[in-house]
């Protein structure tokens, strides 16, 4: 259930950006929207970090438990592995996506005020968005692995 909460979060981030994005190439026709793009751009942005910060602690979290469950159990240390793996596979992706969304918002300031060149914060866009599209991937595959590992865990435990 949390799995799938926070890619809900994430995918409304993803979503938010992209409007954020969508908003911005508008500005130059209404300048009136800048406000709007700026806000949904921050909510959006804030979103984005806050689904993928609580993916690695649910990942971390349920891997310290599953864990302690093989440790207590005397289970084979593959299961552990695999908590690993889940982690190896989304963390830099996560990292990369938030450190793009964060660095296209902050340089979007100094294309406000005219100290950074539009054609910067219009790459790191594009870039943390396919960041952020790619790591909600990432992210599908490992919180949905370690969903059925939980369980298969869980059931294996009752049964003993």
């Amino acid at each position: 259930m949390m799995s799938r909460a926070l890619l809900v979060v994430g995918f409304l981030a993803a979503v938010g950006f992209a409007a954020s994005g969508a908003l911005g190439y508008r500005i130059a026709a209404n300048p009136e929207i800048f406000q709007t793009h700026l806000l949904v751009g921050l909510i959006s942005c804030l979103l984005l970090l806050f689904s993928h910060c609580w993916v690695m602690f649910f990942l971390i979290g349920t891997g310290k438990a599953i864990k302690d469950a093989v440790r207590e159990n005397g289970l084979e240390a593959d299961i552990v592995a695999r908590t690993k793996r889940f982690k190896a596979e989304t963390f830099g992706w996560a990292l990369l996506a938030m450190g793009l969304a964060m660095a296209a918002f902050i340089l979007g300031g100094g294309v406000a005020t005219g100290a950074v060149p539009k054609v910067v914060h219009h790459a790191l866009f594009y870039l943390a968005l396919a960041a952020q599209v790619w790591a909600l991937r990432c992210e599908t595959r490992a919180l949905l692995a370690n969903d059925r590992l939980m369980a298969d865990l869980n059931q294996r435990l009752e049964s003993a």
